[in-house]
């Protein structure tokens, strides 16, 4: 990877949301659902990390071309696109594993992060909760979760809760869309 590619972990709610979200946006390469952050030993499944017992939280993790968006834009993008006031829960999905967060790869991303949190305070009601971490082992999800939004478009969780979340990021941030 030369050096206009980074990578980045994050968690807002449902992971396919959070992937549908990026897959529109210029500079993102590729993203991967999948779970981290869980302190269960072994490769957790879907069904086990629903459980909310093995700490995992739903995540994409994503790359993407510096020369094109920054870090800065990715977080402000990903800080629109869910509510990071919300403590284990989006909408309707409830439990540790929907968690708001950011696993960072490296210190410079942990300072553009806590930054960007900073920045985007004074925008917002209630305390931001969305935890910042070291990114530890990284878990792809499975093959049917890759891609969801665009494999089940018609699908009742995308009609409902995905498709106004894509229109309000057409709305917010036109600028950056693929």
């Amino acid at each position: 990877m030369n050096n206009t590619k980074e990578i980045i972990t994050l968690g807002g709610g449902c992971f396919w949301c959070v992937e549908a979200v990026f897959q529109q946006i210029k500079g993102v390469e590729k993203i991967i659902s999948g779970y981290t952050g869980g302190t269960v030993p072994g490769v957790p499944t879907y069904r086990e990390i629903c459980s909310g017992l093995t700490g995992h939280a739903e995540v994409i993790q994503m790359t993407f071309d510096t020369d094109v968006i920054s870090l800065e834009d990715i977080l402000i993008i990903f800080f629109t696109s869910h509510d990071p006031t919300t403590l284990n829960r989006q909408g309707a999905d409830r439990g540790t594993q929907y968690r708001s967060v950011i696993y960072y790869e490296n210190e410079k991303q942990k300072k553009i992060a806590e930054t960007v949190i900073e920045k985007i305070k004074p925008y917002f009601d209630d305390e931001i909760v969305t935890e910042v971490s070291a990114l530890e082992t990284f878990f792809e999800a499975e093959d049917y979760h890759q891609d969801y939004y665009e494999n089940n478009k018609t699908q009742g969780y995308c009609t409902a809760v995905i498709s106004p979340k894509l229109a309000k990021l057409r709305q917010m941030h036109a600028d950056k869309l693929k």
